[in-house]
C-alpha cells in the first residue's frame, strides 16, 4: 500500500510540475479583493487550485471559456489554460470568436508556412486580423496556436453573413435557444450594450445576429476535432443563454464544460457556468458617455 501511495504521489507531483507558471496580474483594480485569484466549482461551491481545475477540464471533449474582451488578465489566463491543457492531453482544436470564415484560408496558409519553418514578417496582416480585436491581447494566443499541430478555427460569422441575417432573420430551430427565458435576457443585454439608445424596432434583428453567432459557434464546435477549446465573450458561452443551449438544440450529447473568467465583484451564477476564475478588473469606464447610437 505504501508503495502504491508513493507511486501516486510521484505521478501527481509530475502533473503539477508540468503546468506552466501562472501569469502575473496586469489589471489595476481589485487587487485587494477577497475573491482575487479564486477558482470556484459552481456545481459544488468548492474552491479549486489551478491544478485541480485543469484536472477537471482535461477529460472534457469541449471546454468553453468566457472572457471580457478588453481585460488583459483574461487573455493571459487563456494562454495559460491552453498550454496547461496541452500538457495533460493532446489538444484537438482551438476555436476563436475573433476569427471569421473568410479568415480561415489565411489562417491555414500561415499555419502551413509556420510548420515549414518559414517566418511571417507581418502576422496580423497575413491573417487579415480585424482591428476591432486588440492584437496585443490576442497575439500571444494566436502565435502559440499557429505553431501547434492542431487546427486554429474561425468560430464567428463574417460581416456579410451578419448583414444578411440582420436584413432577413432566419428561423432559429430548437426549443432551448428560442425560449422566452433565453431571448428576453439577451434582448436586455443588447439594449444595455447600446446604452438604451437602440431603437426597439432594431432589437429583433440584433437578437437574430447574436443567436446566429452562437449557433455558428455551436456548429463549428460539433465539427471540430476533439478535445476542442473555444475562447469567446462571456455571453456567448453562458450555459443559460449561449452556445451550450445551441449545442443541445443541435442534438449534441457530449459533456461540455464552461469556465468564465470574471472580474472580481462580478459574481457568476451556477446557471451560467461550471467554473469561474476571478481576476482583477479594469478601471471603471463610462462607455455610454460618447455613445452616438
Amino acid at each position: 500500500m505504501r508503495t502504491l501511495l508513493a507511486f501516486v504521489a510521484i505521478v501527481l507531483s509530475g502533473c503539477q510540475a508540468s503546468l506552466p507558471p501562472l501569469p502575473d496580474w496586469q489589471s489595476p483594480e481589485g487587487r485587494e479583493h477577497a475573491d482575487l485569484g479564486q477558482i470556484v466549482d459552481l456545481r459544488t461551491g468548492q474552491r479549486l487550485s489551478p491544478q485541480q481545475l485543469i484536472e477537471q477540464l482535461a477529460p472534457a471533449p469541449r471546454v468553453l471559456v468566457g472572457e471580457a474582451h478588453d481585460n488583459p488578465d483574461h487573455h493571459a489566463l487563456q494562454l495559460w489554460l491552453l498550454q496547461a491543457l496541452e500538457a495533460q492531453r493532446a489538444q484537438g482544436s482551438l476555436l476563436l470568436e475573433m476569427l471569421t470564415p473568410d479568415q480561415q484560408g489565411p489562417v491555414d496558409a500561415v499555419r502551413t508556412r509556420v510548420a515549414d519553418g518559414q517566418s511571417v514578417a507581418d502576422l496580423p496582416a497575413a491573417l487579415v486580423w480585424q482591428k476591432g480585436w486588440d492584437w496585443t491581447l490576442y497575439g500571444p494566443i494566436v502565435q502559440h496556436a499557429l505553431a501547434q499541430p492542431y487546427p486554429l478555427l474561425a468560430a464567428n460569422l463574417d460581416q456579410t453573413q451578419m448583414r444578411r441575417i440582420y436584413r432577413k432573420r432566419p428561423v432559429l430551430s430548437g426549443a432551448l435557444s428560442t425560449a422566452a427565458a433565453v431571448q428576453e435576457p439577451l434582448l436586455e443585454q443588447i439594449l444595455t450594450a447600446h446604452c438604451g439608445k437602440l431603437p426597439k424596432s432594431k432589437l429583433p434583428a440584433m437578437l437574430a445576429v447574436q443567436q446566429q453567432r452562437d449557433r455558428r459557434m455551436a456548429t463549428v464546435l460539433l465539427a471540430a476535432p476533439q478535445p476542442s477549446l473555444l475562447f469567446a465573450g462571456t455571453f456567448h458561452v453562458r450555459r443559460d443563454l449561449g452556445v451550450p443551449l445551441h449545442l443541445a438544440d443541435l442534438g449534441d450529447k457530449a459533456a461540455s464544460l464552461v469556465l468564465i473568467l470574471a472580474d472580481v465583484g462580478q459574481p457568476v451564477s451556477a446557471a451560467a457556468a461550471d467554473f469561474v476564475w476571478y481576476t482583477p478588473a479594469l478601471p471603471e469606464r463610462d462607455y455610454c458617455a460618447d455613445f452616438a447610437g
